[in-house]
């Protein structure tokens, strides 16, 4: 069934325990990341959406608690002179996540049937030919063991502007406005268009997005941290490891068999 963004614009409110539910999310996602350093998994997750969409706030709590040696948030801005100089994934290969680890992108590779599409930064065949090139790099990923959860952020005109807004009246948000907030703003009919055709090309059976209606903060973070947890604990071991035979083996020296 195809993505419609219009069927998640109710910014419905979060009726649960926001504050126990979260807490119970974050515990799940908790043993999902030791799960991957154990088991020696790998997962990729994708954040994509609107300014101020909540990709931000969404990202923070599902990364509280977890151990920064084993999880890397990779913000994906313009690419340098040595990056435009090479194939346009050549940079996210090098921040692909080994084993035992998660990589978070805020924003990713779709940038290049997405911004580069709509400020015209490439010529159409290339941006065009980038949904086979996607496809194909995320079903590598896939194949060879690393799961891929992707998230989009939604929210309308209205919510955006509120957004936008409250970030220049506070003192220590209002630089996270830019001009370039604006100018997206203004291309919003553009940036619909090319976000059905994306959903339309790039929503695979090895990696199919989830849309996250935004406009109620807490129900989209709630709703994020669940389409998290449970796609990743699909993906990797849930049983809890045993300690390390040799370790088990010295505490027992030190502690005693009954300690």
């Amino acid at each position: 069934m195809a993505i419609d963004l219009s069927n998640f614009e109710q910014g419905t409110k979060y009726e649960g325990d926001y504050d126990q539910d979260l807490e119970v999310l974050q515990e799940r996602l908790s043993r999902v990341l030791v799960s991957h350093i154990v088991y020696k998994k790998s997962s990729v997750i994708v954040c994509e959406g609107w300014d101020a969409a909540g990709k931000g706030g969404a990202i923070q709590r599902i990364t509280t608690g977890w151990d920064p040696r084993a999880f890397s948030v990779w913000p994906i801005s313009a690419p340098s002179a040595e990056e435009q100089a090479r194939h346009f994934l050549w940079r996210f290969w090098n921040k692909l996540p080994g084993k035992g680890e998660i990589g978070i992108f805020d924003r990713s590779w779709y940038g290049r049937v997405l911004v580069e599409r709509v400020e015209e930064l490439t010529p159409g065949p290339e941006w065009r030919r980038g949904y086979d090139e996607i496809n194909e790099f995320e079903a590598q990923q896939h194949f060879s063991g690393t799961a891929i959860v992707k998230l989009f952020f939604h929210v309308t005109q209205e919510t955006q502007d509120k957004r936008l807004k409250a970030r220049l009246d506070h003192p220590w948000k209002r630089w996270k406005v830019t001009a370039d907030d604006f100018r997206n703003r203004s291309r919003r009919k553009a940036y619909l268009d090319a976000y059905a055709d994306m959903f339309e090309r790039t929503d695979t059976r090895w990696a199919p997005w989830t849309v996250i209606d935004g406009n109620n903060k807490k129900a989209a973070r709630i709703a994020a941290l669940t389409a998290v947890a449970d796609a990743l604990e699909a993906a990797v071991p849930l049983k809890a490891p045993r300690a390390d035979p040799e370790v088990e083996r010295i505490a027992a020296e030190v502690f005693g068999k009954d300690g």
